[in-house]
């Protein structure tokens, strides 16, 4: 078997995905599509292993700080949107198939014939999603330059402009003026906001 890239509409690739697993169902063609084992969580917290088929939208875990919000949501954002990898046998049944979900643009190769990603590639994408769901990247609310207003901490209340920013840390340096002088005060994301 072998990985192939379908193009879909953006926003789309869950739906898609969702389809083509139905009709996978509904042709009997679940022999010619790879699958791999989850672990799902049950209701009651404990995990169990099922067997889904490998059709993969690329994903990974950011931290996404909202304006006016104090606390940070995690959100999955999508790595390659309107692209899903589904793995399966280089058959005219098979790419019959996923072209005619409604959503799916066309397969990515030359016009007669799709071609398949590479086992590199393959590898390369794996470990993007893998290391995006192991350690969450913090999406930064604020531009150098901005001005923002200080809502916790002991200079709540206070005003000032974003100097620098340290993504890594979700930390901010803000110039706040403090009985006539410009001081660096260096913030948590949360701690403040534009304004």
């Amino acid at each position: 078997m072998k990985y192939f890239v379908v193009h879909t509409y953006t926003q789309q690739e869950k739906k898609v995905r969702d389809i083509l697993v139905r009709l996978i169902e509904q042709h009997n063609l679940s022999h010619l599509f790879g699958k791999r084992k989850v672990k799902v969580k049950k209701p009651d917290g404990s995990e169990e292993e099922i067997e889904e088929y490998n059709i993969i939208i690329p994903t990974e875990q950011i931290t996404r700080f909202k304006k006016g919000k104090s606390e940070p949501e995690a959100v999955e954002r999508k790595l390659y949107p309107g692209y899903i990898i589904v793995e399966m046998e280089p058959t005219e049944e098979t790419f019959k198939l996923v072209n005619s979900v409604p959503g799916v643009t066309h397969l990515l190769g030359s016009k007669r014939q799709p071609i398949p990603l590479d086992e590199e590639e393959v590898k390369s994408i794996l470990e993007q999603i893998e290391s995006g769901t192991q350690k969450a990247k913090a999406e930064v609310p604020f531009t150098k330059g901005e001005p923002v207003k200080v809502i916790n901490g002991p200079f709540s209340g206070f005003s000032g402009t974003v100097e620098e920013i340290y993504p890594d840390r979700r930390r901010v340096k803000v110039m706040v003026t403090i009985f006539g002088r410009a001081t660096p005060v260096d913030l948590d994301f949360f701690e403040v906001q534009p304004i």
